[in-house]
Formats: structure tokens, C-alpha cells, sequence
């Protein structure tokens, strides 16, 4: 199989690429590197299956030709992070929908119609208050104005976006929405919680959580997660489908900086950090954010092989290697 994945240098996009070289598939990718890196795809880069492009979406010459020789296309390039989702919001919209809308209108005037697996997220829930997130659900997003609201909206749009045209050009497509996937390779740089609670621990630093902790978020090992993208794509059924991709077991903020402790054997102080201080903004958070994966499950034969626990402890073994 050849697989072309967009983002292909960041944290999910460069585990998709070495599952897809570990199946013995072709893989090429495309990253501008505004929030990839190429030390994640350090152990496979002189794969003799691998080719990997440094260049902007939207100008990249070889597009069409890389999708016409896709037999499946990952659509993983955006702005990720609430640092830097809050530094730029111009650049959220650039990668999220403008690009988004860029490849599958380069699609669309192809005469190739490879599968596509759209990232979508859970941020497009907003605030929906349900313990349980539904792909039926409302979504209920902050007005534009709130710090957030443009990394939501644009999650939205690239759904829409993507449904549109398959619906009106026929192209295959998949969404995943994705809930907090974590895992080897995650930076903290961009606000992500566990790697930064993990770096804290190992420096012997406080950790900080930003609110009162209380806040709940569940959290799926990327490792399981390509895994699941894999399943859904050779189910047809899922075709033209949006579906929660992440795991149901849910943990408070509080608790999970106590985990990281554990797993980390050092007993560090917990400092709560005000969200303006933290963001630079004023700022509201999700209470909690938990998916409901019935369908997920109804459609493909997954299970979980890592617990946060199980993940957690094994990042601090290769932070400590």
C-alpha cells in the first residue's frame, strides 16, 4: 500500500508513518515543520519505503503527483496546542482550513480518489456539558472572541469541508475525532499536560496545573490510536463517518499530576496556576471531555493495549534512558 500523510513530521503523523513502514507499506510525507519536527522521524528517515518533503501545503509542486499515487491519504497538518493555537489564530485558519480545503480541491480535480483519514477533534464539542461526548451531539462552540474559539471553529470547518466534498466529488473520507492522544514524541512545548507534567517530575520542579485541577480529560496512547485509524479505514462502512477515536476512562487533572508522581517516584509540589497566567489571556476551560466510543467499537474489532498508566510509566523510562 502507499500512504501519503500531511503532517507527516509531527507527533501522531510520524507514528502513522513508522506503523505503515513497520507493514512493510510506502509511505511519503509532507511537513512545513511549523509544529513538526524531524527528530521524530529520526529512526526511520533512510528507510528504503520512506520519502519525506519539507514544504508548505498549499505551494508543495508535488501534491497531485503525490496523490495520485496515494492509495490512502492522512490528513494530519494543522496547529495543534493551546500555546500556540492562542499565539496565531491567522495561522489556525491558514493550516487548519485554507489547507484543508487546498488538498481536497487538488483531490477533487485529480482523477484519483485514494481514502482519506481527516483528523478531526473533540474540541469541536466545545462546551457541550455531557460526560459522555457523542458524534450526535450538538456542538456547542464558544462566540469567535473567546481565545479558543478559532482552533474549534476551524476543527469544524475542516469537517465540513471534508464532507462536502465527499458528498459532492466522491472522495473517500474518515474523521476521527481525536481526545487527548499522548505518547513518545509528544513535546510539552505547545501546552500539551503530560509530557510537561513528566519533564516537571523528572527536573525535580513543581508541577503546575493550570485551574483548579479539577478539570477532567481522557487520555488514549497514540500508539493504540494509529492502530485504530488503520481498522477504520478497511472497513468501508466507515466511510463518509465521523467517529470518536480515544479512550473512555477519564482522570482529573489533580489526579493525573499525583499519577505522574507515582510513576515517576519523586513526590513533587502540585502548583495551581491561574488560566491568564498561564495563557496571557482571560480564559475558560472545558470542564471535562470524555468520548463516548460505542461506535468506534461497533465498527471495528479494537481494544486498548495501553492504560494511562502503562503510558505514562513508559515515558518516564525513555525520559530516563
Amino acid at each position: 500500500m502507499k500512504i501519503l500523510i500531511t503532517g507527516g513530521c509531527g507527533f501522531i503523523g510520524s507514528h502513522i508513518a513508522e506503523f505503515h513502514l513497520n507493514k512493510g507499506d510506502e509511505v511519503q510525507v509532507i511537513d512545513n515543520l511549523s509544529t513538526g519536527n524531524l527528530k521524530n522521524i529520526e529512526t526511520f528517515k533512510n528507510h528504503p519505503k520512506f520519502k519525506c518533503d519539507i514544504d508548505d501545503l498549499l505551494i508543495w509542486k508535488d501534491l497531485k503527483k503525490a496523490i495520485e499515487w496515494a492509495d490512502r491519504v492522512y490528513h494530519f497538518a494543522a496547529i495543534v496546542g493551546v500555546f500556540k493555537v492562542l499565539s496565531d489564530r491567522i495561522d489556525v485558519i491558514r493550516n487548519n482550513v485554507i489547507v484543508c480545503d487546498h488538498l481536497f480541491q487538488v483531490i477533487a480535480n485529480s482523477t484519483a480518489r485514494p481514502l482519506v483519514i481527516f483528523a478531526a477533534s473533540s474540541s469541536a464539542y466545545g462546551d457541550n456539558s455531557k460526560s459522555m461526548l457523542n458524534e450526535h451531539d450538538d456542538l456547542i462552540v464558544k462566540p469567535p472572541v473567546h481565545p479558543l474559539a478559532t482552533y474549534a471553529i476551524s476543527k469544524i470547518a475542516g469537517e465540513s469541508i471534508a464532507l462536502a466534498y465527499y458528498q459532492s466529488a466522491k472522495i473517500p473520507v474518515i474523521l476521527p475525532r481525536l481526545f487527548n492522544t499522548i505518547g513518545p514524541r509528544q513535546t510539552g512545548h505547545y501546552g500539551m499536560v503530560v509530557p510537561r507534567f513528566i519533564k516537571q517530575a523528572m527536573n525535580n520542579k513543581a508541577l503546575t496545573v493550570f485551574g483548579d485541577g479539577t478539570q477532567t480529560r481522557s487520555f488514549c496512547d497514540v500508539r493504540d490510536s494509529v492502530v485504530a485509524f488503520d481498522l477504520l479505514a478497511k472497513n468501508p462502512a466507515c466511510i463518509g463517518q465521523i467517529i470518536n477515536v480515544g479512550n473512555d476512562q477519564d482522570i482529573r487533572i489533580n489526579d493525573l499530576a499525583k499519577l505522574v508522581d507515582k510513576c515517576t517516584g519523586k513526590k513533587n509540589t502540585v502548583i495551581h496556576v491561574p488560566y491568564e497566567e498561564a495563557y496571557g489571556v482571560d480564559y475558560t476551560d472545558i470542564a471535562q471531555r470524555r468520548p463516548d466510543i460505542t461506535k468506534m467499537l461497533s465498527l471495528i474489532p479494537f481494544k486498548h493495549r495501553w492504560t494511562l498508566e502503562q503510558t505514562i510509566q513508559d515515558l518516564v523510562d525513555n525520559y530516563k534512558a
